[in-house]
Order: C-alpha cells, then sequence, then structure tokens
C-alpha cells in the first residue's frame, strides 16, 4: 500500500493523513494501523499528566527543544520527536481547542517534530481513545520520542500509566494540587514529579508535602521497591522547574533518559510494554463486544428493560444479567 510506504519513508503529508484515518476511526486507518504495527516497539513513550494550569505545555515544549538540540560534531543525530497533546472537547465542533499548538509556536520550524493536538471526545482518564492508535502509527513512522500530554482532568489522569513507559506528574505551588494527588492516587503513576511554576509562593511546602506523601504512600503500594529483575526500584524525584524560562528543565531530562535506561536493565521495559498492550486490547475487546451485543439485540429488547430499571422493576445489576443471557439465546436461534 502506497500509504505504507510513505509513512515509514517519513513523508509527513503522509503521516499526517493517516493520523485523521486513525483517530476518525475508519476503515482505511483501521487496515493501515494494522498493517504499521509490526513496525512498533522502539518509541520511548513519555506521558505528561497533571491538573489544569500547572503549565505540561510549556514543559513538553522545553522538553521536546532538548531532545531535539543538536549534538556534538562526532555525536548521533537528535532523536525524532512526536508530541500527542489530548486538548478538551469543543461543546460545539467535537474537535480539540488546539490550546497546546498555541503554546508550541517555537517548534513550528523544526522537520523533526511533529504536533498533533487531538479532542479528548468525552473520554476519561485524560486521554482520547484513539490516543493509543496515533501513538503506535508515530512509533512506526521512526518517531523515537513521543510526548503524551493528557488533557488535565484533574482526578481522572492515571490511565496514562497505562500507555506511557515514563510518567511524569506536573504539580503548581499553591493550587491544592498535593492534596488532589492523594485523593486520586496520581502519585503511584509518577516516576517522575515535577513542581512547576517555582518562582511561585509555596515552593517549598508543595515539595516537603510530596516528598513526604512519597514516603508514606509508595511502600504500600509497591513493598521494598522491587523492579522486575528483583534489584532496586526506581525511586521518583521531586524537581522544580519554571517552563516558562526554561529553569530546571534539563535536570528533567536527564531524570527522563535515566528513568529510560533503569527501564531497559531492569526489564521493567517490557513489563510495560506487555501491560500497554493487554490494556489496549482489553479495551479493543470490550468495545467490539459491547458492538457487536447492541447489533444483536433489538433497540425495543434494551428500551424495555431500561423502562423497567426506571420504575424499580428491577436492578441495573439484574437487567445486565437478563440482557446478557438473551443475547445467547438470540445467537443459539
Amino acid at each position: 500500500m502506497e500509504l505504507i510506504e510513505a509513512v515509514l519513508a517519513g513523508e509527513r503529508l503522509a503521516l499526517a493523513r493517516l493520523l485523521t484515518q486513525v483517530e476518525n476511526d475508519t476503515p482505511l486507518g483501521r487496515r493501515t494501523q494494522a498493517a504499521l504495527f509490526a513496525h512498533t516497539g522502539q518509541a520511548h513513550l513519555v506521558g505528561v499528566t497533571g491538573a489544569p494550569g500547572t503549565g505540561k505545555s510549556s514543559l513538553v515544549n522545553q522538553l521536546a527543544r532538548l531532545f531535539r538540540r543538536p549534538p556534538p560534531p562526532d555525536g548521533a543525530a537528535p532523536p525524532k520527536v512526536a508530541i500527542v497533546a489530548v486538548d478538551p472537547s469543543s461543546p460545539f465542533t467535537g474537535g480539540a481547542l488546539l490550546g497546546d499548538r498555541v503554546r508550541m509556536r517555537d517548534l513550528a520550524g523544526d522537520s523533526g517534530i511533529f504536533i498533533r493536538s487531538m479532542a479528548a471526545r468525552g473520554a476519561l482518564g485524560g486521554l482520547a481513545r484513539a490516543t493509543s492508535a496515533l501513538v503506535q502509527v508515530f512509533d512506526a513512522a521512526g518517531y523515537e520520542i513521543i510526548l503524551i500530554e493528557t488533557v488535565g482532568a484533574g482526578q481522572n489522569e492515571v490511565e496514562i500509566a497505562g500507555l506511557a513507559h515514563t510518567t511524569l506528574v506536573v504539580e503548581a505551588p499553591g493550587m491544592g494540587d498535593d492534596i488532589q494527588a492523594i485523593k486520586a492516587g496520581i502519585l503511584e503513576i509518577a516516576d517522575i514529579l515535577v513542581i512547576n511554576k517555582a518562582d511561585r509562593p509555596g515552593l517549598e511546602n508543595t515539595e516537603r508535602s510530596l516528598r513526604a506523601m512519597l514516603e508514606l504512600g509508595r511502600p504500600k503500594i509497591q513493598p521494598e521497591e522491587k523492579d522486575a529483575a528483583g534489584g532496586p526500584g526506581w525511586t521518583p524525584p521531586v524537581l522544580s522547574t519554571i517552563a516558562t524560562t526554561g529553569s530546571g528543565v534539563e535536570e528533567v531530562y536527564q531524570a527522563i533518559l535515566r528513568h529510560a535506561e533503569y527501564l531497559r536493565q531492569s526489564g521493567e521495559w517490557q513489563k510495560r510494554d506487555r501491560i500497554h498492550l493487554q490494556v489496549e486490547l482489553e479495551a479493543l475487546l470490550q468495545e467490539t463486544l459491547v458492538a457487536r451485543w447492541r447489533s444483536r439485540v433489538p433497540q425495543e429488547t434494551f428500551r424495555a428493560m431500561l423502562d423497567r430499571v426506571f420504575e424499580r422493576q428491577i436492578s441495573p445489576l439484574n437487567a445486565v444479567s437478563e440482557l446478557a443471557q438473551f443475547d445467547v439465546n438470540y445467537v443459539k436461534d
């Protein structure tokens, strides 16, 4: 297929067209994504999550610039960087508001960077349903670093841990994010904690609270902090940045590189890859089974059952049991 060959050859126009097909879940997009899957598995997926207003987009902008900075004269070429920015959906068009592209204008002149904004379209967890599919396309197209910025949905941000190899949780002083982190369990998914907007009052208190919560919380989640190989695990660093000026971002960049090296040496890379694919497989299986069930069961049957639930004649749990049994009988007949 010409489109596959063009994407593998690094043609940006072909890549942009394919990304649109994949995001819209067209038959062409599905066929092409499936054909490209054998070329995936090489990229380092870096998730950036946190509450709205913490400066995630500015941090992603600075990280992309560091990954793409010119190498030493005898060094290797910088990696190609893709940015998948999941924006809130427009209430009128359902599309992305493209706020992240506004903040990343200074990256536009670099042909080694590809920025793709996509709408959350009501998906919980801060990620759109098609995010994983887009990431696979970028991976197959040869982008070695893929930065995935979530929509900033507060307590629904933990879904990114099922996709990224390295997860950055971004907080900011004076926003109550340390309390939100406790409520959401967001510290459990953090590989690197970043306190952005470090020039604001309350930096010391926020840093102290996050370090204390890490010490108290993580041993309960991961006893003795062992990795997949049984060795010492990874302790998330707490780093301070001012992303608008670039202050402290170099330390975050170096922490990402160290974490990637740790993942590969410890065997955690393969473990996380397996988790990513299992999460995707289960989500697709659930979606497919629900669609198949709806195509087999008449809508009148579903609406009649919904009326019974509404009138409190049957509980939702028992209604599901009856509807599932109806599908079995329907198939046998």
